[in-house]
């Protein structure tokens, strides 16, 4: 009888957990079993780790092998832990020097013929090996650079588990079958171009005003909602939100990088520091918006979106129940997904900019005379963006008909890096505003800091708008921060009854 150990991670939601493989070769008939609350794909391990040894020259005993993956309340799930448990029954067997990866974090999903194959999420787990002093892991070759990304770790790459065999002292017998993917190439890198650059500003013509709201909004973490006719610029201008935002710290980069890493496509974007940008179909599911799927739940557009824009076009054309999910998030800046094993929690801190038609025709606008719809399709067709979700918008905008093109385009425009700049000193102005606070935008500040220390000529006008109806108690807070990002953008300490007015309007959707 012996027993051999590994470990590997496993991953729920962000959260990593370290998870010990304990390989029990015993007298019996032969049977192998894992044990350790596997889901299916786990289970199925059996096979696959089997087939991999006997191709790397190892004699599976014919006898009874049992893995324990430990703790053995923690539901495991996926295919990343097959190397681990290949190791913890080489290591029994005494192919391998007992336990020689016991302190080694090893990764990755095997392949009938003992090739090991590239896995999801390896970035987390390697920022959780970093901060849990373990610095050796092993992981398949095509993801050696992600987790080189984080440094102070000794990273070990294989193609085949006779590699690892090879490299721990033993000996072993295999062949690394040639594939399709160029040496140095990942899977994904021929999908990098689908990635296209952020646009400028300056390419959108005319639409002063609107490009003003983006500012005010990538100023001060604002959501924003822009209302106007087919072709009138709401799309391009979304589009170019990330490119005048705040560009991200290495901690937001490393957010960022983890969510896609866990999602598969971090190959296509790789470490970046321009804010992500999510835009759904209207025709999108629930799940795939806020996450979903059986067992643990998986990350849906929100996250991904994180630190970033979410677009959603066509906003009125998204299903009502979709656009309801969207309120616990926009306040909590994080999803939680319950399921029968468990509920997730996933990041989802982002920006919301909606783009809408002013009715189901989209003529709807200035007199009116080519609008071809009825007043109750015009009533249906904006009841779908609730008095709650309308509420939690701080700037609704108007986007008009661009009509003279020569004039406007002759004209010299603001460009994405000339507003980058404003966007940025503003932010500083508020972080260091409010450093004791850890607070990073005016959007997350308080009702009460923000009540405090406004003056009382400018809450005057919160106070006639409140009493006019105009705005409700947390549309009054979402001006004051409103009126603070005005502050900062024009260079005030402090926002006065100018800045008060020009965020009720913007508020409120007036001109």
């Amino acid at each position: 009888m012996a027993i051999g150990t590994a470990m590997s991670v496993g991953l729920v939601g962000l959260k990593a957990n370290a998870i010990q493989m304990q390989a029990f070769i015993s007298p019996g008939l032969p049977y192998f079993s894992i044990i350790g609350l596997p889901d299916a794909s786990l289970s199925e391990a059996r096979e696959r780790v089997k087939s991999a040894c006997q191709a790397s020259g190892f004699s599976w005993p014919e006898t009874r092998v049992t893995v324990n993956l430990s703790p053995a309340s923690l539901p495991k799930r996926g295919s990343s832990h097959d190397t681990a448990i290949a190791v913890s029954v080489l290591s029994a067997a005494g192919v391998i020097p007992h336990d020689c990866l016991a302190d080694t974090i090893v990764l990755g999903e095997l392949n009938l013929d003992g090739s090991v194959l590239p896995v999801k999420g390896v970035l987390p787990i390697a920022l959780y090996a970093r901060d849990h002093g373990i610095d050796q892991i092993i992981v398949p070759q095509r993801n050696v650079e992600e987790a080189e990304l984080v440094e102070g770790l000794d990273v070990t790459g294989i193609r085949h588990l006779g590699e690892l065999i090879e490299l721990m002292g033993g000996e072993a017998k295999y062949r690394i079958c040639e594939t399709s993917i160029p040496a140095g190439q990942t899977a994904n890198e021929d999908e990098s171009s689908l990635t296209p650059p952020v646009g400028d500003m300056a390419e959108v013509i005319g639409q002063e005003r609107t490009k003003w709201a983006l500012e005010v909004a990538a100023a001060g973490g604002h959501h924003l909602l822009m209302t106007g006719p087919p072709g009138s610029g709401k799309t391009m201008l979304a589009s170019r939100m990330p490119g005048i935002m705040c560009p991200l710290n290495e901690q937001e980069q490393l957010e960022v990088a983890s969510i896609r890493s866990l999602c598969g496509t971090l190959p296509n974007y790789g470490i970046s520091d321009v804010p992500p940008f999510e835009a759904p179909h209207h025709t999108a599911s629930t799940a795939s918006l806020v996450g979903g799927g059986s067992g643990i739940a998986t990350p849906g557009a929100i996250t991904r979106a994180h630190r970033g824009v979410l677009f959603m076009d066509e906003a009125p054309e998204f299903s009502p129940r979709s656009l309801q999910t969207l309120r616990e998030p926009l306040e909590s800046g994080y999803v939680a997904l319950s399921r029968s094993k468990g509920t997730t929690y996933y990041p989802a801190n982002f920006q919301l900019i909606m783009a809408a038609n002013p009715c189901p025709c989209g003529y709807g606008y200035g007199d009116g005379s080519r609008c071809t719809c009825k007043e109750k399709d015009r009533i249906r067709y904006f009841s779908r963006l609730s008095g709650p979700i309308l509420d939690r918008i701080d700037i609704q905008v108007e986007v008009p008909p661009v009509e003279h093109l020569m004039t406007q385009s002759s004209q010299p425009q603001t460009t994405s890096e000339q507003m980058r700049h404003k966007v940025t000193d503003a932010r500083r102005t508020a972080q260091e505003r409010f450093a004791a606070y850890h607070w990073t935008c005016n959007a997350q500040a308080s009702g009460t800091w923000l009540r405090a220390n406004t003056s009382k000529a400018a809450l005057v006008l919160i106070d006639q708008a409140l009493k006019n109806e105009r705005l409700s108690l947390r549309g009054a807070d979402r001006t004051l921060r409103l009126a603070w990002t005005l502050a900062d953008l024009g260079g005030k300490t402090t926002p006065g009854r100018e800045e008060m007015m020009q965020g009720i309007a913007l508020r409120t959707k007036e001109s």
